[in-house]
């Protein structure tokens, strides 16, 4: 078939799907929104209400905001799961994808209201559309491959380089903003980069048509039912009882803590028990040891993200009062160091996805969870530097940005090891009826992290954050190096899901050549 007759949704660029370019651009100018009001909260929370250049902020403590930035993070990545089940069952990926857009320009609309209602609407409004937009589109990109495709990993980090794409923006330009019309402005200009992203997705339905639909027929092995699941449960004594003790649990801890999470543990034990059916469900072994493998890989997503958010929260606040921001006589604003981690990941993103596809068809051990275990290891060693601008600043009452800069590097490598890696991995051993749900899995993992992030930053308080970066650095090198004393018999239980992509590779080279030159070597 010549390129000519090629029907929109069939044509490629650069060797990937052209619907790869309109996803990549919707997510880019999402995570602008997104991550320019990551940049901003704890600043804007802790800035006092009179006296600040930047206009008057809430006035709250360190250990308030804090506490609120990790329940807001988590939540925005929590709704992942209800979001990736309004698509499997009433809409589908693509139109949640499109309402979630739409949802996250009302709520940072709502943001550029001063009035304190306001702030907790417009940030509703954002884990809403969050929510029903993050997963849906990560995993439409998976749709757009074949299985075994190795186009697959490189596609993943091509989206990945438009999220933080849209990150280096928001954090290079949204500080700029803030300094020179209030925090805001900032909230406003993150709507009008979300109304981009609304067009752009929008505009681009003609490259998505065959993926992200909504399959309605009764007779579809990919029919769920969670509603027969969860009536299954009541058959079923081990999973019964396991829920009774989370549920035990629950209670205890809404007696105990807060009832934000009493909340949290009910909705956990409600998923938990959904995936427990699933699980069971399963009809073959194979498919029951990925989905097991599946679960025990977010346990290092938790972790990773558990440390690396500590970027928005506890380091946010380091490089704001601790940190020496002066270069060439000009104060560099504290919300642009965030851009350096976006920054690193466009540079180094096709490195390292090159470096990883290079081994993997050399032969060499280069499997998702080698590379996710070896991500958390690198990340952790970022907090290395961060343990010595510590002891710097108890010496000399400051430290040097070069700090963070050596920190935000390290934690970029690790990053780029384990995110668009565990993206893909998901779309590679979830069922495929549950692709979203695992999807959403996945983010309500990074959203536990967030969480984890936000009451470890709270910690710094009472240890300092000497004590907080050292702890952070040892846990994190420990886990990482005990999955991979583990590595063998994880792998075994994928059952080779990934063995047969350089045989794939193979396959569809022999036929015609890729685009882009450099995804034939």
């Amino acid at each position: 078939m010549s390129a000519t007759t090629l029907k929109p949704h069939q044509k490629e660029l650069f060797g990937q799907p052209i619907g790869l370019y309109i996803l990549f651009l919707t997510e880019m100018w999402e995570r602008f929104s997104y991550y320019g009001m990551r940049a901003l909260l704890v600043l804007y929370m802790t800035t006092q209400t009179i006296g600040d250049d930047r206009g008057p902020g809430l006035g709250w403590t360190n250990q308030e905001a804090l506490a609120l930035y990790g329940w807001y993070t988590m939540l925005v990545y929590v709704m992942s799961i209800p979001g990736g089940m309004i698509a499997d069952k009433l809409i589908g990926q693509k139109k949640a994808v499109l309402v979630g857009a739409i949802v996250l320009c009302l709520g940072h609309g709502v943001l550029v209201l001063t009035d304190i209602w306001a702030f907790y609407t417009g940030l509703g409004l954002v884990i809403l559309g969050v929510g029903l937009l993050k997963p849906n589109i990560s995993t439409m990109v998976g749709g757009l491959y074949r299985e075994g495709d190795i186009r697959r990993d490189k596609g993943f980090s091509i989206f990945y380089i438009g999220i933080n794409l849209g990150s280096l923006l928001a954090t290079l330009i949204v500080g700029l903003v803030v300094k020179e019309w209030g925090w805001h402005a900032g909230f406003g200009l993150a709507g009008i980069v979300m109304v981009l992203g609304l067009i752009n997705y929008i505009i681009g339905q003609k490259y998505l048509i065959h993926v992200g639909n909504l399959t309605k027929d009764k007779d579809d092995p990919n029919e769920i039912s969670y509603g027969k699941l969860y009536g299954k449960l009541f058959k079923s004594p081990v999973q019964l009882s396991f829920t009774v003790i989370l549920l035990l649990a629950s209670a205890y801890g809404w007696y105990k803590l807060e009832w934000g999470y009493g909340l949290l543990f009910l909705f956990l034990t409600a998923i938990a028990s959904l995936l427990m059916m699933i699980y069971r469900e399963l009809d073959s072994q194979v498919y029951k040891d990925r989905f097991m493998v599946l679960l025990l890989s977010f346990i290092m997503v938790i972790i990773f993200w558990g440390a690396f958010e500590q970027a928005g929260g506890l380091m946010n606040l380091y490089t704001e009062t601790n940190t020496r921001r002066m270069l060439l006589g000009w104060e560099i604003p504290t919300v642009m160091f965030q851009s350096l981690n976006a920054g690193f990941i466009i540079i180094f993103a096709t490195i390292v996805a090159g470096y990883w596809a290079k081994r993997q068809l050399k032969g060499k051990e280069a499997s998702s969870l080698f590379k996710m275990a070896l991500g958390i290891i690198i990340m952790g060693f970022g907090f290395l530097f961060m343990v010595f601008a510590a002891m710097e600043f108890e010496n000399d009452g400051s430290s040097s940005m070069l700090w963070l800069v050596l920190a935000y590097l390290f934690h970029t490598i690790g990053e780029l090891c384990i995110s668009p890696v565990a993206l893909s991995f998901i779309t590679k051993l979830a069922p495929v009826k549950y692709a979203s749900l695992m999807m959403g899995v996945y983010f309500a993992a990074t959203g536990l992290g967030n969480k984890v992030a936000g009451i470890v930053g709270e910690s710094a308080s009472e240890f300092g954050e000497y004590a907080i970066f050292l702890g952070i650095l040892v846990f994190t090198v420990v886990i990482g190096a005990l999955f991979i004393m583990l590595l063998k018999p994880l792998k075994r239980l994928t059952h080779g899901a990934e063995d047969n992509e350089r045989e794939m590779h193979n396959d569809e080279t022999e036929g015609f050549e890729l685009a882009d030159p450099k995804l034939n070597n």
